[in-house]
């Protein structure tokens, strides 16, 4: 018999002049990018969040604080394969992982085959597995007037009961 849960997560970034945006690991020009206190990544940060909320742990500041120096700067698929360690030990594994990258510039396409195969690889599960989709805000808001971004992350995980 097995039990499955499901998790949501969501992040969001404001910009700030720089030269380049960090989503799903993959490094992508721009002339902004993202206030925080890691790289930013808000596309690995709201998987990690479904994550731990899928099987009932804390938030992804619980486990990496943005007040700890170590977490300064850090690449968020570290966060990713550390995160996925907590739900191994605790004998999860993942069955998909669904993606909205909310952001009004620059344009995602290019980029999310590569985001896919970088995710699955640290999450141990197929490029199959994992979707990714990417849309703007219809210039509405603050991602519309190129504030920031967002991103939202379903999983769903599965174990095997005794």
């Amino acid at each position: 018999m097995n039990k499955i849960r499901v998790g949501l997560g969501f992040d969001t970034h404001s910009f700030i002049p720089g030269d380049s945006i960090t989503i799903g690991g993959v490094k992508i020009p721009f002339n902004k990018s993202f206030e925080a206190h890691s790289d930013g990544d808000l596309l690995v940060h709201a998987i990690c969040d479904a994550l731990l909320g899928s099987i009932g742990l804390k938030d992804i500041g619980t486990y990496f604080p943005d007040t700890d120096k170590n977490f300064e700067n850090i690449d968020s698929l570290r966060i990713l394969a550390q995160t996925l360690g907590l739900l191994k030990s605790q004998g999860w594994m993942i069955s998909n992982v669904d993606c909205n990258i909310i952001i009004q510039e620059p344009k995602m396409m290019p980029y999310i085959d590569r985001m896919k195969e970088i995710i699955a690889n640290i999450l141990e599960i197929e490029i199959a597995d994992i979707s990714i989709k990417a849309n703007s805000s219809e210039n509405i808001g603050f991602i519309g007037r190129g504030e920031g971004a967002s991103a939202q992350a379903i999983v769903l995980v599965s174990k095997t009961l005794n």
